[in-house]
């Protein structure tokens, strides 16, 4: 990569987001020979987790640990991984223009958005401080950790019910509170009564915390029921606020969970060039679908960019034969290969003026 007079960088492919859709979509670029950079602003969902779980031979790694590791693979191949954050991108010819909040400038001809996404967290005394300790979403990235322990379920939404089924598989001690959740049908009550799934009627007002831990739901009406950990169903929201200028496209996900941008099954969206991975294409991702995303999208980007070179060489080689094809020299050459002892013309024919010969 070439930084010019007016400090642009150009590059084939500026990934935004350098979580584990990102740098693995950096990898694989990188690995083809794309000059690739990752702009990441250093904010990973997955953060506040004490570890990464279901993910093959580094179950249990910290977070930092699996970012760090995938930032000195990127480099390894030769990619570029900044911490910064993306504060616009948008159309610049037949690429893209980049800016960042450090005041670094690119010029790319393909984009992979790996932004990922923002949990909305219901407005509750306490709730934010516990997420991703205690307080969790996803039993298969945390229900092992809490199992056979007491688990409440804060109901926001219509997914209540299927949320504390999943986390019954972990515990038989289970409690549903039905907070903000709104009205149980017949059929809810009788699954739940069938798992022996506790239900709580009435309002949550807040969290108790001993010793730093997760102890008990304390309802508006004033009683308090022991869980040591609680599952809660977050808004999940695509991050792509500094993205606007692409024209991407949000839709809501089939489950009504959160909103994601729409792209095909490569990550290719509906803006040429740009392709979409991990979080903010799909909200329920977990690390491991994250990091696959991140290799398709960057599988499709480089044979786009294949196609792309193939193209424009072809393009220049046509140009160089057409401005050759017609000269006298190339039509002699032509001739000569095509007709031998046989061909004819005005080789034969004397000069004017010269002797006739006979």
């Amino acid at each position: 990569m070439t930084e010019n007079a007016e400090n642009l960088d150009y590059v084939d492919v500026v990934v935004v987001g350098g979580g584990a859709a990102g740098l693995s979509g950096a990898v694989t670029l990188a690995r083809a020979r794309r000059s690739v950079v990752v702009v990441d602003s250093g904010e990973p969902r997955n953060g506040p987790a004490s570890g990464v779980h279901g993910l093959l031979s580094r179950d249990g790694i910290a977070p930092g640990e699996l970012l760090r590791a995938g930032r000195e693979e990127a480099a390894a191949y030769g990619g570029r991984v900044i911490a910064d954050r993306v504060v616009s991108a948008g159309r610049d010819g037949d690429g893209f223009a980049v800016a960042t909040a450090g005041g670094r400038r690119f010029r790319a001809r393909r984009l992979l958005v790996a932004t990922g996404l923002v949990d909305r967290l219901p407005d509750l005394d306490g709730l934010r401080e516990r997420w991703g300790r205690d307080v969790l979403h996803c039993p298969y990235c945390h229900g092992w950790e809490v199992r056979d322990r007491p688990i409440g379920v804060l109901a926001t939404g219509p997914a209540a019910v299927h949320q504390a089924l999943l986390f019954r598989q972990l515990s038989d001690r289970v409690t549903l509170f039905r907070h903000t959740g709104g009205d149980l049908d017949e059929e809810e009550w009788e699954r739940l009564a069938a798992r022996g799934i506790s239900v709580v009627d009435g309002e949550v007002a807040g969290l108790e915390i001993e010793d730093d831990r997760l102890v008990g739901v304390r309802l508006a009406s004033g009683p308090r029921v022991p869980v040591a950990a609680l599952a809660v169903a977050p808004r999940l929201e695509a991050r792509d606020e500094a993205l606007t200028g692409l024209g991407l496209t949000v839709v809501e996900h089939p489950s009504a969970i959160g909103d994601q941008v729409g792209a095909d099954a490569s990550g290719r969206t509906a803006v040429p060039g740009v392709w979409v991975a991990g979080n903010v294409a799909d909200v329920t991702d977990g690390v491991v679908g994250a990091a696959a995303a991140g290799v398709r999208a960057a599988a499709a980007i480089n044979a786009d960019l294949v196609a792309a070179d193939t193209d424009a060489a072809l393009a220049r080689r046509r140009a160089g034969h057409s401005a050759t094809a017609f000269t006298p020299e190339a039509e002699a050459a032509l001739c000569g290969r095509v007709m031998g002892d046989r061909r004819h013309g005005l080789d034969g024919v004397p000069a004017l003026g010269a002797p006739r010969q006979g």
